[in-house]
């Protein structure tokens, strides 16, 4: 078997411009759906004061958390079956912080 370095070093490049694009698309989506959910949850506590629903607000809050627990496992996961892990993720830290 042959040690190929520029085999190597174009697959850490695809990773980290692979990861760079996730990274800045998946921070522009999250702000979109947090913007979205906020609005969502102002308008129940809008219609609560109103009279018009009642809220259980205990059951609201963890509902989020579970979502939120779940994104996060599956975050988890989707990171430990990707090959070139390391490049993925520093060019999606960067894509991250630049969205």
């Amino acid at each position: 078997m042959e040690f190929n370095i520029n085999a190597m070093f174009s697959d850490m490049g695809v990773g980290a411009v692979v990861g760079f694009v996730t990274g800045y698309a998946f921070k522009k989506l999250m702000k979109l759906a947090i913007a979205l959910i906020g609005a969502y949850i102002l308008s129940l506590f809008y219609l609560q004061q109103k009279g018009v629903i009642t809220v259980n607000t205990d059951k609201l809050f963890n509902l989020t958390n579970n979502i939120a627990q779940q994104v996060v496992s599956a975050g988890q996961k989707v990171l430990g079956i990707l090959p070139g892990t390391s490049a993925f993720v520093a060019g999606f830290y960067l894509g991250f912080k630049k969205g």
